[in-house]
């Protein structure tokens, strides 16, 4: 059983689901703390050649809570956000079939900032045909005050894992000889350059999902999101 273990980012780049794509199952954290200024709560989109950010607002609150405690701004404007993407893509040759997913996921009403993000994330995998099971953190029976790969160890074990995948960051941030002495497999995935065409323009690489689904047809990023990438070894 292949596993990979996340957290939630509100519309990531491929990358991100190629990693869902490569495991039979997909753990994504609840209870771990929210990072500001990272990317859970936003991502990058293609504006007149150049890349910007669009966003989640967020009620204020602690920066010590964890990402299910966190709340989105009860002025959270659904329809400026998706102003933003119309005003950028209208005229990208896949806006019609790739609109109508957006205005579902913005119109997704619990204020809860990882259920909605949560939702979002399965919206999406939806859309392009993945299969893989999720299932969220904190239900699954383990000692949750763990910390960093102590964790993701008792994650791994707990759902009777063989291969851990992780993001090609975890390669300098894992030990794989502590997954090896438990049998478990590590591997990181490492997404391959996907250049596409952005109206005419200069490539913009590793913008949101938005971006690459308003650009490409479905059957094409099912494509990429199964074959575009490769699993390396930290000896590799």
């Amino acid at each position: 059983m292949k596993l990979a273990i996340m957290q939630p980012y509100f519309l990531p780049y491929i990358g991100y689901y190629q990693l869902i794509g490569a495991v039979d199952l997909f753990i994504v954290y609840d209870n771990i703390k929210y990072v500001k200024k990272g990317w859970i709560n936003r991502n990058r989109m293609l504006v007149n050649g150049k890349d910007a950010l669009f966003s989640l607002p967020l009620k204020k609150d602690s920066d010590a809570l964890d990402i299910r405690d966190r709340e989105l701004a009860a002025d959270f404007d659904r329809a400026k956000l998706l102003n933003q993407w119309r005003g950028a893509y209208r005229t990208a040759p896949f806006f019609k079939q790739t609109f109508p997913l957006l205005e579902a996921i913005v119109g997704f009403q619990d204020p809860n900032l990882f259920r909605y993000i949560f939702n979002s994330l399965q919206m999406t995998c939806a859309h392009l045909g993945l299969k893989t099971v999720f299932k969220i953190s904190s239900e699954v029976p383990i000692d949750h005050s763990l910390k960093f790969q102590d964790k993701v160890l008792a994650l791994c074990e707990a759902e009777g894992t063989q291969s851990y995948i992780n993001a090609i960051g975890g390669l300098e941030l894992y030990d794989a000889n502590a997954f090896s002495a438990r049998g478990i497999e590590f591997r990181a995935l490492r997404a391959r350059p996907f250049p596409y065409e952005q109206f005419g323009q200069p490539h913009v690489p590793y913008l949101s999902i938005v971006d690459l689904l308003m650009f490409n047809s479905v059957s094409k990023l099912r494509e990429v999101i199964a074959e575009n990438y490769d699993l390396v070894r930290q000896d590799a």
